[in-house]
């Protein structure tokens, strides 16, 4: 007997559960944008952004008749841009901000480390933590009271610990046991000056959803997130790809693999995984197999310690 082909796969999946998770996520972002005055939709180009654009197209857009949707939304899209992402990535994002006419907000870490708010102890050093400061100083520069974002629940054990409404102090610290209860999807959004709101649309999405909802929606995605060849060093089991700012070791042999990327982020701390899949439903495929998290896969920042997602949350982590 043939095995079954990714479109079949596809096929045979029931996405009526996709309709609850749409309409769950619409009804968030539209209590976004009912309760706080200055939100905005952080966008850094990754599959669970770009989702989550699209989701917020469905809330507040017109959809065309020949596809696509006209209109604007409610709230800017927010970037932080570390200086070391994937050029593919910024190409798209810039690519895709254009398409839909929004305005897009860009706190630039560059600018954290002239200012001194931001300094690396060395030129090559992962700038993924340093994110915070820029990011707390977006938000203060432009008086955002609560950010949008596409963190999910199976992701990590402290974005487990997160509430769809994340309460954030006028320090912009996370108190995961000061969270506030969401009973019967029913939200507290009462702040303070100085305080915000973190709100996640998606938190109760899996990896899978993404990948079926992107199948279904036909949702662009920068190309990385889809099979090419890319030079790599093998490192404490990760496919470390070579960049300028991710450098051979001595003695590391490089190899041209095929690979895909599971999430984006700064270069110095993102890595592919071996891949053949082409499209979105080649992915759902894969990922019906996969039995470590994306981040578990793909993150070097996260294997410094079991713990090291909570610190930087608490410090302001998105």
């Amino acid at each position: 007997m043939n095995a079954p082909t990714a479109q079949h796969l596809l096929a045979e999946v029931d996405h009526r559960h996709l309709d609850a998770l749409e309409e769950e996520a619409i009804f968030i972002l539209r209590e976004v944008a009912a309760a706080f005055e200055r939100p905005a939709l952080l966008f850094s180009s990754g599959k669970d952004s770009c989702v989550v654009l699209h989701l917020a197209e469905k809330a507040f857009k017109m959809k065309k008749a020949g596809g696509g949707f006209e209109g604007r939304l409610p709230f800017p899209l927010l970037h932080v841009d570390t200086g070391h992402n994937f050029p593919e990535v910024i190409e798209f994002r810039d690519r895709r901000i254009a398409e839909m006419g929004e305005r897009l907000v860009v706190g630039h870490l560059e600018d954290s480390i002239k200012r001194g708010t931001v300094r690396l102890a060395h030129p090559l050093e992962s700038r993924n933590g340093h994110q915070t400061v820029t990011l707390l100083e977006a938000i203060e520069d432009n008086r955002f009271d609560c950010l949008i974002g596409g963190a999910r629940r199976d992701e990590e054990k402290a974005r487990a610990k997160e509430r769809i409404f994340s309460h954030r102090d006028s320090f912009g610290q996370w108190q995961p046991k000061e969270q506030r209860p969401e009973l019967w999807s029913l939200f507290n959004t009462r702040i303070k000056p100085g305080e915000h709101f973190r709100a996640f649309p998606i938190s109760n999405w899996t990896e899978l959803d993404v990948w079926l909802y992107i199948a279904r929606e036909s949702i662009p995605l920068p190309h990385i997130y889809y099979t090419h060849p890319r030079q790599v060093m093998r490192r404490k089991g990760l496919l470390v790809p070579l960049t300028e700012v991710t450098p051979p070791l001595d003695g590391e042999a490089i190899e041209t693999v095929d690979v895909r990327f599971r999430t984006v982020g700064d270069m110095t701390c993102t890595c592919p995984v071996e891949s053949t899949a082409s499209s979105a439903a080649d992915i759902v495929a894969e990922t019906l197999q996969v039995t470590v998290s994306e981040r578990g896969a793909t993150r070097m920042d996260d294997r410094t310690s079991d713990a090291s997602m909570e610190r930087r949350k608490k410090e302001g982590y998105f």
